[in-house]
């Protein structure tokens, strides 16, 4: 039986899951956590089989996390299960290791779907996330400004296109604020925009938020 670490900052989102999960491995060990730290003990201490890990924590974001995870266990498989949406991100986390990438509001059939194939070391990409992969991998040529960030500036983007302010994205991060303010300038210089005003306007142009 599978022992599989859920990895999210909201404890309903957590229980959602492992219901999900002991309903297909009864005998199965289902493992929580809220933040890197709990993550990284877990990884290290534990004889995991999957980890599904959020992208939105607080402190080290999802992206850096996975990151962290890879290079701990390179063979340890990690299923992105994000609110986010899939067109945006999921091609992203999978360039970065991620064994699959699977949208919240999945229903638990497609759940159990990726679980059993990332254990199995297989990936589970969807029919649109596949078609959004070969084009990127044939067409590198023509990048939208986004996709011309490091992730930790995307992740930057996101969080000022959803109205957060330079010092709320730095206490989440546990960044300093001129960090942040760093960051801020970088995204702007690359993506051609003058202020939090353009950021936002291109972010729901491109559906980056909602």
């Amino acid at each position: 039986m599978p022992n599989i670490l859920v990895v999210d900052d909201h404890p309903l989102v957590r229980q959602g899951v492992v219901r999900v999960l002991l309903d297909e491995y009864p005998k199965g060990v289902m493992t929580e956590a809220s933040n890197a730290p709990q993550t990284m003990e877990a990884v290290w201490n534990q004889p995991l089989d999957l980890v599904i890990l959020d992208l939105s924590l607080p402190g080290r974001g999802g992206l850096e996390l996975l990151k962290e995870i890879k290079t701990a266990r390179p063979g340890l498989p990690v299923l992105i299960f994000s609110g986010h949406p899939e067109d945006q991100f999921a091609i992203r986390v999978l360039k970065a290791g991620a064994a699959g990438y699977l949208a919240k509001d999945s229903p638990p059939a497609l759940v159990i779907q990726a679980v059993r194939l990332t254990i199995a070391g297989k990936k589970f990409i969807s029919a649109a996330t596949a078609e959004h992969l070969a084009t990127d991998l044939t067409v590198d040529s023509d990048k939208l400004p986004h996709e011309l960030l490091s992730d930790r500036e995307y992740d930057i983007l996101l969080r000022i296109a959803s109205g957060q302010t330079v010092g709320e994205i730095a206490a989440t991060l546990n960044l300093s604020v001129k960090t942040v303010s760093t960051y801020r300038t970088r995204i702007l210089q690359k993506m051609g925009k003058q202020n939090n005003s353009e950021l936002i306007q291109y972010a729901i142009r491109a559906k980056l938020v909602e």
